[in-house]
């Protein structure tokens, strides 16, 4: 549990930081943190990270995320203009957040990926947004509005994906509550740990590197890692990118940025692959290994 996370379907009212304060007293663990913050009004995939995995948070929020939002619009507007608003709206944008959001209001970058429109009855239109992560859905149905001429506004939101969390997968509150109750009465594990997944699925769609045994301890210890640590590695390593450690029997030892790419850690003989940023495994499940120089005797 202290390495878990629960794909939660959080629903409409309760703020994210509530939520996770709920799932935290409920399982009874000492922190609990969220993958991506959602508004009250805002239901969907909220993953909650517990204890020691709140230090994969940033690795889940900055993660592509997917919605299903109904936007209405303040005219008339044909299909074909909806479409060719999407297509315009697709790739790269510049969005400056909310008033009302948390954050300092300054223009941001942020990629959309994909507007596909779902079902529509006049103004109203139910579509599906992909987008990275601090996208904010509100503020693209406002710019789209002006883009159109008429003018528009987000009726209504749901995340359907976070990062590698799904809604396919997500649980409700009420199925954490019957889990955490057949554990405390019954002594029955087995629904709560099919709900508490392992900390690893927060790093599906991160680069990987599978440490050498005798790597893992230094590296849980807080030292970078060498090449001559790396055992194998995925093709998809960009240098200063985030990647996930790994050891051979696929456990998350830490993240860090590679200092490399995959062709060149292969290539080289010596040096670091990867700057260790956070380390996430505990230092006493694989031994430390360190060389040491042999001093000659004295004479």
């Amino acid at each position: 549990i202290k390495l878990g996370v629960v794909n939660l379907d959080k629903p409409r009212g309760p703020t994210s930081h509530d939520t996770a304060s709920k799932v935290k007293s409920l399982i009874g663990v000492e922190r609990a943190g969220h993958g991506g913050t959602l508004d009250p009004a805002v239901s969907g995939v909220l993953p909650i990270l517990l204890d020691e995995a709140t230090k994969c948070s940033n690795v889940v929020m900055s993660g592509g995320k997917e919605y299903v939002c109904v936007m209405k619009l303040h005219g008339d507007v044909s299909d074909e203009e909806l479409e060719d608003a999407f297509r315009t709206f697709t790739g790269d944008i510049y969005q400056l957040p909310p008033v009302r959001s948390s954050v300092a209001r300054s223009v941001r970058v942020r990629t959309i990926y994909s507007i596909d429109l779902l079902e529509r009855d006049g103004r109203y239109v139910l579509m599906k947004v992909a987008c990275s992560g601090g996208t904010y859905i509100r503020k693209l149905c406002y710019d789209i509005g002006l883009y159109l001429g008429v003018g528009a506004h987000m009726q209504e939101l749901r995340r359907t994906r976070a990062g590698p969390f799904t809604e396919e997968t997500a649980i409700t509150m009420l199925d954490l509550y019957e889990a955490v109750e057949r554990w405390k009465k019954n002594n029955d594990e087995s629904m709560l740990r099919r709900i508490v997944r392992p900390v690893e699925e927060t790093v599906k769609h991160v680069p990987k590197l599978y440490l050498m045994d005798s790597a893992v301890g230094a590296v849980c210890n807080g030292a970078n890692l060498a090449v001559s640590g790396v055992s194998k590695l995925e093709d998809n390593v960009r240098r200063g990118k985030m990647v996930a450690m790994m050891t051979l029997k696929g456990e998350l030892v830490a993240l860090g940025i590679s200092r490399m790419s995959s062709e060149e850690i292969i290539e080289a003989e010596e040096g670091i692959a990867v700057d260790t940023e956070r380390v996430i495994m505990s230092v006493s499940l694989y031994p430390r290994i360190w060389k040491h120089k042999k001093h000659e005797p004295d004479r």
